[in-house]
């Protein structure tokens, strides 16, 4: 099956107001960002995004967020996004913050048909407990705080040990970026851009992959596939110009040796 869209503008066109996505990524690390584009050119709002983080101020997520797009974001760190803790603070944003790990397995156990899942994270704290702010008024005063979840003690590795039960994630639509991909949807993630997007694209209903580049059918090595396209719905080609930015740039000072 041919999986393949003309554009990104067609491949998100029906994602309606209030939809859930599961955007991949790592700060802006294998962001779907011309998916991301797409989606705020077409004026999608009131949106409920599960991502690692929410980009930057400018770029990746950040611009659906700066334009109030985002209804909740749902995260394991705000990152270096001003403007996702003033909104978060101001009382304009619902924000979840959830341990990375955690995060990645909620996203994980949803493409698997798990429904939940017991975890050590989290026990003894807020996260398990509840109270966590999930929004704030305008004044300052939490507005929304985060339920109690059931914990249980378990023998486990010769010892009991109390675990957390944690719900998996399942949203409307995954929105990812890879680096190779076929018109079946098998895709290939350059190095650390493995991280999230995999995970998304599983616990998307609809998943829709920007490649930057193409094949056909068979020409990508059964072992060389990260994702089978079984997870995948739609394929857009966005080639390999397209503008990557790093959100800090570090650099070693040369020595006379190199």
């Amino acid at each position: 099956m041919d999986k393949v869209v003309p554009s990104a503008a067609e491949a998100v066109a029906d994602i309606p107001n209030g939809a859930s996505l599961a955007v991949g990524g790592f700060g802006l690390c294998g962001i779907p960002m011309e998916l991301i584009k797409a989606l705020h050119d077409a004026g999608t709002t009131d949106l409920k995004v599960v991502s690692n983080n929410c980009g930057v101020d400018d770029w990746g997520l950040g611009i659906l967020l700066a334009d109030k797009r985002i209804a909740k974001m749902t995260s394991s760190y705000v990152g270096e996004n001003k403007e996702f803790a003033r909104q978060f603070l101001a009382g304009e944003l619902e924000v979840e913050l959830i341990p990375q790990g955690t995060l990645a397995e909620k996203l994980r156990a949803g493409g698997c048909g798990i429904p939940a899942f017991y975890t050590a994270t989290g026990v003894g704290t807020q996260v398990a407990e509840g109270g966590l702010p999930l929004k704030y008024n305008g004044d300052g005063s939490v507005a929304k705080a985060s339920e109690p979840k059931e914990v249980r003690e378990f023998f486990f590795n010769g010892e009991n040990r109390r675990y957390v039960l944690e719900h998996s994630i399942v949203c409307d639509f995954g929105l990812v970026h890879a680096v190779k991909g076929d018109r079946h949807g098998n895709l290939v993630f350059h190095e650390s851009a493995r991280n999230f997007n995999p995970l998304c694209a599983m616990a998307g209903k609809v998943t829709i992959a920007e490649v930057e580049e193409l094949v056909e059918p068979g020409e990508l090595d059964p072992d060389e596939i990260h994702l089978p396209g079984i997870f995948v719905q739609r394929v857009v080609v966005v080639g390999k110009d397209i503008e990557k930015r790093i959100e800090r740039r570090t650099v070693r000072p040369r020595t006379q040796e190199g």
